[in-house]
């Protein structure tokens, strides 16, 4: 950490600082670095996937991207993640099927937990999902043991989706079953809580003046700066200034956001935001510069709350969302879906190629960490919980080998893929949810 006068700077892994062990007194001549640390994030989708324009055709390495995966690999954008990507098929959470209508509350509520929750306005029953699973594990380690971010806002009282819980349908990280963790969605509170928020000493007089002035969290540290660049190698100060040039750039991005309040819509369709595209642009940066500073591993996203309404004019397919998930197997909303996914699926592939682009350790961010990706049901006109759309990507340290399509038997329960998870962070789980029966077979070859 650098800082000062209520500001302090996250540091990115630098070979110069990385803890050595070996030697009769640790030298750095013998020394070997610790292992990078894992980190998990998963990443929620509303509305459901077109599912024909997802599935690859063949299994294996040699299959060909789908239209909708397709912006895994772009030259025009600098992305190349196949080999990065385990396209999963045949994983079901059918605890998320919900009694009667609902099915939105129900797969959302279940998104991270794989649990059948009680159908309630103002009582509501879940379990701790798999993130906060591992945040019990690992979470010590870090300045925040989790983070939760999205797009939209969203309460945790009233009627949000046919008699559930609206804290169903716009939460998904669970710390146990009546505690929802409700997430971020300010990019400048967050940046502020990343980056301006630690200094015990700083007042909010300090904090309003900083802003005021528009002086950079760099500018406040400076003179550390100065004095850490003569303690490192070329490789590190390269590094470091190419990091110190992101976070000032992403600050004066931030800040130059102006957003307004929101009005009392239900929390599946709460969120406004003046430019969406680049509210989720932010929240992406954030993201990695959250596990990047090591702020926090674990990372729980929501792009958007379930049933969300969004309208995606601005890519070329105006209406509502969960209007035209609804499709009626029309063609015209077949369209809408391909295109409103693809994007989707363009703005995970800019995630992930950001933490490729990361070093870590021998490898990189994606080298070390799982990002999981779904939503809470499958077809959005059949609300069904099989067969889901699921990407994990990254190695997890080697417990995974990405670069495949893997179809697993169908109806396998979700809840095996996060114990398999879980192990790989040393965290004991003989069972998950309503209906597990084991780690996940395939993970790994």
């Amino acid at each position: 950490m650098l800082g000062g006068a209520g500001a302090l700077i996250a540091l990115p892994w630098l070979e110069a600082l990385a803890p050595k062990t070996g030697g009769q007194f640790g030298s750095r001549a013998s020394a070997a670095p610790m292992p990078s640390p894992l980190r998990a994030l998963f990443y929620y989708l509303p509305c459901g996937i077109h599912m024909p324009s997802w599935t690859p055709a063949s299994e294996g390495p040699d299959y060909a991207l789908t239209k909708i995966l397709a912006p895994l690999v772009d030259a025009n954008a600098m992305v190349d993640l196949k080999g990065d990507v385990l396209v999963l098929s045949g994983l079901a959470n059918l605890p998320a099927k919900p009694e009667g209508p609902g099915d939105h509350a129900g797969g959302t509520s279940a998104f991270l937990t794989c649990t059948h929750v009680l159908k309630s306005e103002v009582d509501f029953v879940n379990n701790i999902s798999i993130d906060q699973l591992i945040a019990n594990q690992i979470g010590d380690a870090t300045p925040h043991r989790s983070l939760q971010f999205g797009t939209a806002s969203g309460g945790t009282m009233g009627n949000c989706d046919s008699g559930y819980s609206c804290a169903y349908t716009s939460n998904i990280s669970w710390a146990d079953p009546k505690t929802p963790l409700p997430k971020l969605s300010d990019p400048q509170v967050i940046f502020d809580l990343l980056f301006s928020g630690f200094d015990p000493d700083a007042t909010a007089e300090q904090l309003a003046i900083r802003r005021a002035n528009r002086l950079s969290v760099i500018d406040y540290a400076n003179d550390q700066v100065l004095d850490l660049q003569k303690k490192l190698g070329k490789t590190d100060r390269d590094k470091l200034e190419q990091y110190l040039t992101g976070l000032r750039d992403l600050e004066k991005r931030v800040s130059n956001e102006k957003t307004e309040a929101v009005c009392e819509l239900p929390a599946m369709f709460s969120g406004a935001y003046q430019d969406h595209a680049t509210h989720v642009d932010l929240m992406t940066e954030l993201m990695v510069l959250s596990l990047q500073c090591d702020q926090t591993r674990v990372i729980s996203f929501m792009l958007e709350n379930a049933g969300s309404g969004r309208d995606h004019a601005f890519i070329g397919a105006p209406g509502a969302h969960h209007e035209i998930s609804h499709h009626q197997d029309l063609p015209e909303n077949f369209a809408k879906l391909e295109i409103i996914d693809t994007w989707e699926v363009a703005q995970f592939a800019k995630l992930l190629q950001k933490l490729k682009d990361s070093p870590d350790g021998d490898g990189t961010l994606l080298d070390n960490t799982v990002v999981y990706l779904s939503s809470e049901i499958a077809d959005g006109n059949a609300h069904n919980h099989d067969d889901l759309p699921v990407l994990v990507a990254g190695k997890l340290g080697g417990a995974i080998t990405p670069g495949r399509h893997l179809k697993v038997p169908d109806k396998t329960p979700l809840a095996n893929l996060f114990i398999s998870i879980a192990e790989a962070f040393e965290v004991p789980t003989p069972s998950f949810g309503d209906d597990s029966t084991g780690p996940l077979a395939g993970l790994k070859v």
